[in-house]
């Protein structure tokens, strides 16, 4: 079909386990790499590609067709696309969207991200499941087996790499001061929506780099703390995780999402381990152990809280699992106004069936407040 293929030039894609998938160049001419993973969603690949927590990760989208409803500017997570390089089955290289603000090979191009359609998609997913987490590496302009597999061994395992420092700002700055509570964002890579899910609840928005030191988040007398998403390993994240502590024995209400959680999670005792496969697309079944229902997740995450760390700690109840694998899925602290999940409530891409947390999360910070007066 016209319009569908953006080229008949040429890709490869060299899995650490020697596999090799042929296919058609997309996107930017180049060559990539990172750890492949793949995405079940079937709508929504604008958010997921511009989310920071894919960052270093190439991504097979699980869904037959990418691209056919183009881009648009209110459909971003961050500044520009994250993904190291994406994997398609058929990719569009029109948009049939009228209100599109360009096609997805124009952004995918503005952006340097490298990718390769006309892939059995179904096999590589298969294999990815069955034989774990990998590196990868895709070239559209290098198709010589060794010298990739010369690059693909220098990559590193996403297993003890910290890269939240690769994506947060730098300094801080502003989201939205309009509102009426005072929430501290810490960014290890976080999504818009997250700070946009605050606004709509009158909270005011402040965003700080993923290293401030608690004294200065403190400084700024917030009335919350959100401590979001990101990329990478939370344990290699060990200055980061001191500090949270000291944030947590402020008593301020904190709300942990994404890696947010795992670092929450290590700050009081508990440990993470990097999972035979993650967990990415918008259709997770969660259950919420306090109310007993069901929640309808979007998740991108490679890591997990153990449960063999929770079992023993009296100060830590598990309040959310995962209902396909019973990983833990959300904590709260029993004596502080603290929690946290290992999910994305805010979606994007995904259903909001779980942004009920952000009302709860602000109904602590107005107990609080209400606490402190009296």
């Amino acid at each position: 079909m016209q319009g569908l293929r953006h080229s008949d030039l040429p890709a490869i894609l060299l899995l650490e386990d020697g596999t090799i998938f042929n296919g058609k160049a997309l996107g930017a001419q180049g060559t990539t790499y990172g750890e492949i993973a793949f995405n079940t969603g079937m709508y929504g690949y604008q958010e997921i590609f511009t989310d920071p927590s894919y960052h270093k990760q190439m991504l097979v989208m699980a869904t037959a067709h990418i691209g056919n409803y183009g881009v648009h500017d209110d459909e971003v997570e961050s500044s520009n696309v994250k993904v190291a390089g994406i994997v398609v089955r058929n990719f569009s290289s029109i948009a049939s969207r009228v209100d599109s603000s360009g096609t997805l090979q124009t952004d995918l191009e503005k952006n340097g991200t490298v990718g390769i359609s006309d892939v059995d998609t179904r096999a590589l997913v298969r294999h990815i499941r069955n034989n774990g987490a990998m590196n990868a590496v895709l070239s559209t302009q290098e198709f010589d087996v060794k010298k990739l597999r010369t690059i693909l061994d220098s990559v590193p395992s996403m297993d003890g790499l910290e890269l939240s420092s690769e994506v947060s700002v730098t300094e801080s700055f502003d989201f939205n001061l309009t509102g009426g509570h005072k929430v501290a964002l810490i960014d290890f890579g976080f999504k818009k929506s997250i700070a946009t899910c605050l606004s709509d609840r009158g909270c005011s928005v402040r965003v700080f780099p993923w290293n401030v030191s608690a004294e200065e988040v403190l400084e700024w007398s917030p009335d919350g703390i959100m401590l979001s998403n990101g990329p990478g390993d939370p344990s290699a994240m060990k200055s980061v995780i001191a500090e949270v502590g000291k944030l947590v024995e402020s008593e301020l209400p904190i709300f942990g999402i994404c890696l947010g959680h795992q670092l929450l999670s290590l700050s009081q005792g508990l440990e993470t381990t990097k999972m035979f496969n993650g967990h990415r697309g918008v259709n997770h079944p969660v259950k919420n152990l306090i109310t007993g229902k069901c929640e309808i997740t979007s998740q991108n995450h490679g890591f997990v809280v153990s449960h063999d760390s929770v079992k023993n700690n009296t100060n830590v109840e598990v309040t959310h699992i995962h209902l396909n694998d019973d990983t833990i899925a959300g904590i709260r602290l029993v004596n502080k106004p603290v929690f946290c999940v290992q999910y994305h409530p805010e979606a994007s891409a995904g259903p909001h069936d779980s942004r009920y947390l952000f009302d709860d999360f602000v109904e602590l910070i107005t107990e609080f407040k209400y606490a402190s007066v009296k």
